[in-house]
């Protein structure tokens, strides 16, 4: 089959990809940013990718005529905390226009449960887009997920954050709200199950795992497999946006994302339609297992995907892209080059940097700039990196977003999403003469662009000076 993938880049998308090609589909991966498309180039090899922004004026030429069905990946709640309803509901409307010159035969869509009269505008918005898509003229299968359980997802890192660095926990009300969690694995079988299968044409379905949990049941049962001693205490004086700061706070999540998740913490999340399960013959993992194979998966380096990778997990939503190109003028520039014995050694302490492994040299000074940037709303330290020595344009590392991984030329561009007054790049290239240069690359906006990078100039001497040659080592 002729698949038209959107939202390739996301979470979801991402795990998806790979099962669709290993199943000898033809893959059309829909990305707003060609160059962020983080797989490796035998994959890249395998699939078309086509550039569109579903809520720009529909271009019809874009898309292939002859598809014959698609996914809908298409998810705007960490953008914002206002409008996301709005820009979905635009998307779905556009995603239609494209698909109408088209001979699609079926469209899925990956939902959310929403059997509650009294939706949170997450979840309305969801069902919103619902209703939109069914208007297209195609046959439409939607599955509403629980609460999606794996490596990567905001559902389990949000969990593990919470839990491995808050032994005593001084939660909201919300956290006795039950929901009915699902594994990644599960919700992906379910997604390829229903392709092509005309039985599904024109249904919804609730998909879900066996077990229903409270929030608070799901931390305890994640420090029980963990062997973490756990002491929750729940407050019924927790309003939704002090919820939300406490989110922000503790967790890797973006404010904007806390806020719309603890909108719909407070609504039950339960299936109660299982005549998917019945008709596939699948049976979801219960909740203990899924965690336990999320930890597999980490141990064992292979988390495929992260949504911290997602651009809306940083500061810059879209037109990254600009800034691959470092400027040279009105600038702050702090260069440092050293002759390096081992490039290959070197290039590949430089692919393994961040993260567990740190910044190599003043590594506590790098996290107190991280604390600071989350007290003042930036994305700080937090969001680490998905792999611990693989590296992709568009991936987040710690608080940059890399623009540039090219090991075969043995370049690596970062580019700053923390919060400061201007624009910040660091970047690392080994040249022929195996020359390693490392140049922190400063634009400042207006006096207080200038008065930053002046007061940052001693801390960037020794910070700078000791990576360069822990580096080189």
């Amino acid at each position: 089959m002729k698949i038209l993938l959107t939202g390739t880049n996301g979470y979801i998308g991402m795990r998806l990809l790979p099962l669709l090609i290993n199943a000898g589909h033809e893959v059309i991966c829909c990305v707003r940013d060609e160059k962020r498309l983080s797989v490796d180039k035998e994959t890249r090899s395998r699939i078309t990718v086509i550039e569109i922004d579903f809520l720009a004026q529909p271009n019809l030429d874009l898309i292939p005529k002859d598809i014959d069905a698609a996914y809908y990946l298409i998810h705007s709640m960490s953008s914002s905390t206002t409008d996301f309803d709005k820009k979905e509901e635009i998307a779905a409307h556009n995603f239609n226009v494209y698909l109408q010159e088209t001979q699609v035969q079926q469209v899925i869509y990956l939902s959310g449960i929403v059997n509650e009269k009294n939706l949170s505008k997450h979840l309305w918005s969801r069902k919103n887009v619902e209703e939109t898509l069914y208007k297209g003229s195609y046959n439409l299968t939607v599955l509403r997920s629980g609460v999606i359980v794996g490596s990567g997802s905001s559902s389990f890192e949000i969990i593990r954050d919470l839990c491995e660095k808050l032994p005593i926990m001084v939660t909201p009300k919300w956290v006795n709200t039950k929901t009915q969690p699902i594994a990644i694995r599960d919700v992906l079988t379910f997604m390829t199950g229903v392709l092509g299968n005309t039985n599904c044409y024109n249904e919804s379905y609730d998909i879900s795992g066996p077990d229903i949990l409270t929030y608070k049941e799901m931390l305890s049962l994640y420090a029980k497999v963990r062997e973490i001693k756990l002491y929750i205490i729940t407050l019924p004086i927790m309003t939704p946006k002090l919820s939300s700061y406490w989110l922000y706070f503790v967790t890797s999540t973006s404010y904007k994302l806390a806020l719309n998740l603890v909108d719909s913490m407070s609504i039950p999340v339960i299936a109660k339609d299982v005549r998917l399960q019945e008709m596939l013959g699948i049976r979801p993992m219960n909740y203990v297992k899924s965690l336990e194979l999320a930890f597999i998966k980490i141990e064992q380096n292979q988390v495929v995907s992260s949504w911290k990778d997602s651009m809306v997990s940083g500061r810059f939503k879209q037109d990254i892209q600009k800034y691959v190109t470092v400027p040279k003028r009105g600038c702050f520039k702090d260069q440092k080059k050293i002759r390096v014995v081992n490039p290959e050694n070197a290039i590949n302490r430089i692919w393994a940097i961040g993260g567990d492994a740190g910044w190599y040299y003043g590594n506590w000074l790098w996290k107190i700039r991280g604390y600071f940037d989350k007290f003042f709303g930036g994305v700080g330290l937090r969001r680490g990196r998905t792999h611990p020595n693989e590296i992709f344009s568009g991936d987040a590392l710690d608080f940059w977003r890399v623009l540039v991984a090219d090991k075969n030329n043995k370049r690596l561009l970062l580019f700053a999403e923390m919060r400061v007054p201007g624009e910040a790049w660091l970047e690392f290239d080994i040249d022929e003469n195996n020359v390693l240069h490392q140049t922190a690359t400063f634009r400042p906006r207006g006096i207080w662009g200038r008065l930053y990078w002046y007061a940052m100039v001693p801390f960037h001497y020794f910070i700078f000076g000791g990576m360069i040659k822990k580096i080189a080592i």
